[in-house]
């Protein structure tokens, strides 16, 4: 038996991608990638997600993403190494030694860790 798509609240106001480009991989989800990340995390995966172009790199600094978050600096910092740790971001310094860069989500990895 065909299941019929469920209908939205507000069919009219169809969510539409704007010309800038953002995405979350729907396997942080089913693959339990939420619970195991938490709350920091995620929300520094989002923000880096909603400020990537189109090969998932952005240049926030970290100053920026802590104000933008309204994070302290330190659980930034933690969070962006739990990320960095589990192959979920690249980082690329500025210069040798610079703690700010470009940086760069990755696809989800399929080996847990």
């Amino acid at each position: 038996m065909k299941r019929t798509p469920p209908i939205p609240p507000h069919p009219g106001l169809e969510r539409r991608p704007p010309a800038s480009f953002g995405w979350l991989d729907a396997r942080l989800l089913r693959d339990e990638w939420l619970a195991r990340l938490g709350v920091e995390p995620l929300a520094v995966l989002f923000l880096l997600a909603i400020a990537a172009d189109h090969v998932g790199a952005s240049f926030y600094r970290r100053e920026t993403m802590a104000l933008a978050l309204s994070m302290p600096r330190r659980d930034l910092d933690r969070s962006l190494n739990r990320l960095l740790e589990l192959e979920l971001i690249a980082h690329r310094p500025w210069h040798p030694g610079h703690i700010d860069g470009v940086w760069q989500i990755l696809p989800i990895p399929t080996k847990r860790r």
